[in-house]
């Protein structure tokens, strides 16, 4: 017995040695064939019964059985006896639930229902109706059906007795099911009208209590929940409301009075205690109210408490009201007059945030000891998938009538058709339902009892476990699997929940109407003009094509567009990013992830939009690299990439490539992916300085790094040589060395190459030039990728000298010939690319030149100051206000950087904290070191950042990457609109911006003249 599975083997021998057991073996013995070993006949019973949910308790409701009726005995025995018959549904039921067990014993002749073959329980709703009312003695073809038999004359015990069998019924089919899972809603459908039927002969026997079977009255009984959803648990509430309405003549306070009688009466009869059990409570507690308004009503007040009282929770109630008992058409009405309430309720304000807030206090509600095992009302559990399934229908259902479904997979499968759910979402979201309900009725069927936690013992665990059959996720065989599977289906149903219910999207389509959501073109025409659209006229038609049709992209897209068009009116150009969106759509639109991420991402829509109005350099970014679309539904493919990260990738995608030209376009497609990255960051955190130095600047490293590579292997094989013939080296310098190029910047550079021992110098010389002018045209070369244009005019002699020289030339360049403004570049220098060493040497090399010991005297001061003078009378473009030159202008980048770099080759020779290429280190440490009061410190960085966030917003807003207008401050209404809006400025107040820089420079150049020129 132990080793077949029985917990308590002396019991078991003991039960299998009873004289009906012994006679069933016995009668197995004898009907066995001939060949059969002896005693297979009898172990196959004794298997089949160990492979009960719970073994133990079978063989002893078997023995019970048996021994309870000694008339059916010997049809017991056939049963048993015969392998082939029905003694696998007798087993199973008995198996699993204690309180059939105790049922069947109480009325032995229904086991025959157990025996039947199965036939399907989710019979036509007329038959279960015509049943129960014939159990009371009710005829079920009479409008209004009255028991012939009063309640205390045994009537309700009959109809309770037909309410058990017909459960049993039910109950047996699940039990046997090949997959409970997927046979689940027809046994959801049957319980639900069961439940009608038992009200319908409540019904009855009220009205058998009343002399004249209340006459005067019109009483709807509607079924609410899961009753209403056809979805019911074996033991529930059964939540309903009473709609009363007087007959023809009669007095309404009457008809009232006497409908609330028998309502009550009805509870009553299917709770009430009598000789059969209850059946379970009828909780009319959804009504308006609830507990304290009437429990009756007529249609006329439940109409009026709608439209003014009700509460978010009654409307999503009310969508699963159906009619269950009573007056049909009464119901009919109320349905009627309540349905277009439903569908409008999304419409309310806060809905969406009331509906999401209801959803947390029925979670905070559960008590802590009970949160791990509850499958009702806990995290992942079952209300999650109801509760985002209806929200998602009164959010989409007002425009859709296709998802209005009452039934929780129905209108899952409904939503999923209609493409407001993705289809593996969907179907995840169904699988994961399924389980929770079927693990809802095992554990409600074992004692027939109101329950939604699971057992905590672990003999309770194993026989839920084993009760759940096969599905199509596998057996679930034991107590530890039946844990990790509950385990990981709430963890998948959290998932999902959080992800659908909490979407941006549903609060933002709530708060549109009917028509803005239906995108009815006269409603949408006179939309698009009010949020601010210059031609609606052509938005109306970005929409007809991206809408049109009856596919799934459309249906999609009729449910984004509603709710970004408005999100494109809130930036500043909402038709380019209207147009921006149709392109992309297009581009993209067909593949899989495209639309599915907009839908149900959590800010990827919203982002998207504001990106596409926002920045058209952006806008063009992404139709260069759609798949970058990607990235704004996830953070982490936001977060700039480290130098390390950047040159993997740049070094596995050069393995693969042996043609320069084609490792050239790789390493510049790798550029054009991080300032894509960067410059979506800078739109949506309104343009923060530091993308300069996180995104932009290493991008320019990592293209730079990988043009030497491509360069110094094509100059080698192109000169016929077997190995470079020197050290080749790139030092970034200007803004490049600083890493505080942005969008628009050119990447000034030196080229230093220092040949290798015996090699020789002129075939050296040559070498590096050709390094140095192919690094130029791969990343230069105009193509599909953005270029970088390499300038090398700081070097020494200026475009006079020679494009590269060896370190021993520049170190002899700069002994005797270096000029001040020569040391001034090299403040600036970096090495960024090529041999390391020679870069350590260069660095060597110009650390006393650049950070002068004694400083810088009188003559260079003035010869700096000179030059200064001249770069803002000659070099200014003529007609652009000095005060407008955001480089060039007073109190610009130019005038910042020239006084950092005056204290640093003044002071870097002794202030060690003063030796960086960075601007703004440099006048943090000179700060500190009390070179200038902390007021000009602050003034001069002020304006070196707000002038660089004003460069890089107006790359992006303007998507222009070159001309003079970049370094401007725009003076056009739109273009300055563009640039503030980017900035953080809210709309209509561009001329802030201005006045902003105008004063920002302002104090900057009264720092820099009583500092530089002082």
């Amino acid at each position: 017995m132990a080793r077949a599975g029985f917990a308590d083997a002396a019991r078991a021998a003991d039960l299998w040695e009873s004289p009906f057991l012994a006679g069933v073996l016995a009668a197995c013995e004898a009907g066995a064939a001939p060949d059969e070993t002896p005693g297979t006949a009898s172990t196959a019973l004794i298997g089949d019964v160990a492979r009960a949910a719970d073994p133990d308790l079978a063989l002893l409701s078997l023995a019970r059985l048996g021994e309870v009726d000694p008339d059916r005995a010997a049809r017991l025995t056939q049963v048993l006896a015969d392998p082939a018959g029905a003694r696998t549904n007798l087993i199973a039921v008995l198996g699993a639930s204690v309180a059939t067990g105790d049922w069947l014993v109480a009325h032995p002749g229904d086991v025959e229902l157990v025996l039947r073959p199965r036939g399907g329980v989710a019979a036509d709703p007329a038959n279960v109706r015509a049943l129960l009312l014939e159990s009371v003695g009710a005829d079920p073809d009479s409008a209004v059906p009255v028991a012939s038999v009063r309640a205390s004359d045994g009537s309700l015990n009959e109809m309770r007795r037909a309410y058990r069998r017909a459960l049993l019924t039910i109950a047996t089919e699940d039990l046997t099911a090949h997959d409970p899972e997927a046979f689940l809603p027809e046994v959801g459908a049957a319980l639900a009208n069961l439940a009608a039927a038992a009200l319908e002969a409540a019904l009855a026997l009220a009205r058998a209590e009343l002399t004249d079977h209340g006459a005067g009255v019109r009483l709807a009984v509607l079924g609410m929940g899961k009753t209403g959803g056809r979805e019911l648990n074996y033991i529930s509430d059964v939540d309903v409301i009473y709609v009363a309405e007087p007959v023809d003549g009669a007095d309404e306070a009457d008809a009232l009075r006497v409908g609330t009688k028998l309502a009550a009466t009805l509870a009553r009869m299917c709770s009430m205690p009598a000789r059969e059990p209850a059946l379970w409570e009828v909780d009319a507690a959804l009504r308006p109210e609830g507990k304290n308004g009437p429990l009756v009503r007529t249609l006329a007040s439940h109409v009026s408490y709608y439209e003014r009282w009700a509460k978010t929770w009654e409307f999503q109630a009310l969508l699963k009201a159906r009619h269950v008992a009573g007056d049909a058409d009464l119901s009919v009405d109320y349905l009627a007059a309540t349905r277009p309430m439903v569908w409008e309720a999304a419409g309310r304000e806060n809905f969406v945030e009331d509906s999401q807030a209801m959803r947390r206090r029925v979670e905070d509600n559960v008590p802590p000891a009970e949160a791990d095992r509850q499958i009702k009302l806990g995290r992942g559990g079952l209300r999650d998938v109801e509760f985002t399934v209806q929200l998602l229908q009164l959010v989409h259902g007002r425009t859709d009538e296709t998802i209005r479904s009452a039934n929780t997979l129905r209108a899952l499968a409904s939503l999923s058709a209609a493409g407001y759910v993705g289809r593996d979402h969907a179907a995840e979201l169904a699988a994961c339902y399924r389980f929770l309900r079927v693990l809802e009725h095992r554990v409600q069927l074992y004692r027939m009892r109101r329950t939604h936690l699971l057992p905590t013992s672990e003999d309770g665990l194993r026989r839920l476990a084993r009760s759940m059959g096969r599905n199509p996720l596998g057996d679930v065989p034991d107590a530890n699997a039946l844990m990790q599977r509950w385990q990981a289906t709430r963890r998948r149903v959290r998932r999902l929940h959080e992800d659908l219910y909490y979407r941006p999207l549903l609060p933002a389509t709530a708060s549109l109407s009917a028509d803005e959501v239906s995108l009815d073109p006269e409603a949408a025409k006179a939309r698009l003009q009010g949020i601010g659209y210059r031609d609606p006229a052509g938005a109306l038609r970005h929409i007809k094509v991206l809408t049109e049709g009856i596919s799934r992209r459309a249906a999609i897209q009729r449910q984004l567009l509603p709710v970004m068009l408005g999100w494109f009116a809130e930036g500043p150009d909402p038709d380019g990013g209207l147009l921006a969106f149709r392109k992309l759509s297009e581009e993209l639109g067909g593949t899989h992830w495209y639309l599915k991420m907009l839908r149900d991402s959590g800010a990827a829509a919203e982002r998207l939009a504001t990106l596409l109005s926002s920045s058209k350099y952006v806008a063009d970014s992404l139709m260069r690299t759609p798949e970058a679309v990607a990235w704004l539904g996830d953070d982490r493919e936001l977060t700039p990439r480290t130098p390390e990260a950047l040159a993997a990738a740049m070094n596995a995608m050069l393995l693969r490539r042996d043609d320069p030209t084609d490792a050239a376009q790789a390493v510049r497609f790798l550029r054009r992916r991080e300032l894509t990255r960067g410059a979506i960051g800078d739109v949506l955190a309104d343009v923060p300085v530091t993308t300069c130095a996180a995104v932009i600047s290493p991008a320019a490293d990592m293209a730079l790094q990988g043009a030497v590579r491509i360069a110094t292997q094509t100059a080698t094989a192109e000169l016929g040589l077997d190995a470079d013939p020197s050290r080749f080296l790139v030092v970034a310098m200007g803004r490049l060395g600083g890493a505080e190029i942005g969008y628009a910047s050119d990447a000034d550079v030196l080229f230093v190459h220092d040949p290798r021992d015996g090699a020789d110098p002129k075939q050296a010389q040559d070498w590096a030039v050709l390094v140095a002018t192919t690094i130029a045209s791969l990343l230069g070369k105009t193509g599909p990728e953005p270029v970088l244009p390499v300038d090398s005019q700081l070097r020494p002699e200026g475009r006079q000298g020679p494009v590269v020289r060896t370190i021993d030339s520049y170190a002899e360049y700069y002994q005797r010939w270096a000029q001040g403004w020569e040391r001034q570049a090299l403040l600036r220098a970096r090495s960024v690319a090529g041999d390391n060493d020679l870069g350590e040497r260069f660095t060597s090399l110009i650390d006393p030149l650049r950070y002068p010991a004694d400083g810088i005297d009188l003559a260079e001061i003035r010869e700096l100051r000179r030059i200064k003078a001249r770069v803002e009378s000659e070099r200014l473009p003529r007609g652009v206000p000095a005060t407008h030159h955001l480089k060039l202008g007073r109190g610009g980048l130019s005038d910042v950087e020239w006084t950092a770099q005056y204290l640093q080759l003044c002071h870097a020779g002794t202030t060690e904290t003063l030796r960086t290429t960075s601007t703004l280190e440099a006048l943090a440490a000179a700060r500190d070191a009390n070179l200038i009061t902390d007021s000009d410190a602050e003034h001069l960085t002020a304006a070196w950042e707000l002038a660089t966030r004003l460069r890089n917003a107006i790359v992006l807003s303007t998507g222009r990457v070159s001309g003079q207008k970049v370094d401007v401050l725009p003076s056009e209404r739109g273009e300055l609109a563009g640039v503030s809006r980017l900035l953080g400025y809210h709309a209509g107040h561009a001329r802030d911006l201005e006045e902003d820089w105008l004063r920002t420079a302002r104090q900057a150049r009264v720092v820099m003249e009583q500092v530089f020129f002082g």
